[in-house]
């Protein structure tokens, strides 16, 4: 499984990074990597989340982020 994490800064100063294959999995930080690495963190939450619930994913586990 491909994860993509796309990022931009916004005008406020703030970076934005969102994991394109998972809806709602979008985070703020302070620098572009501090926003990839929540974004990480929070796509294997996510995952683990659907997987404690029963949910089967729809290509085996090999996760491999990618930046947009």
């Amino acid at each position: 499984m491909k994860l993509t994490i796309e990022s931009e800064k916004e005008e406020d100063g703030r970076w934005l990074a969102e994991v394109l294959e998972l809806p709602g999995v979008m985070v703020y930080g302070q620098t572009k990597q501090e926003a990839l690495a929540k974004a990480q963190a929070l796509a294997l939450r996510a995952l683990a989340e659907r997987l404690e619930h029963g949910e089967m994913l729809a290509e085996p586990i090999n996760i491999l982020f990618a930046a947009a």
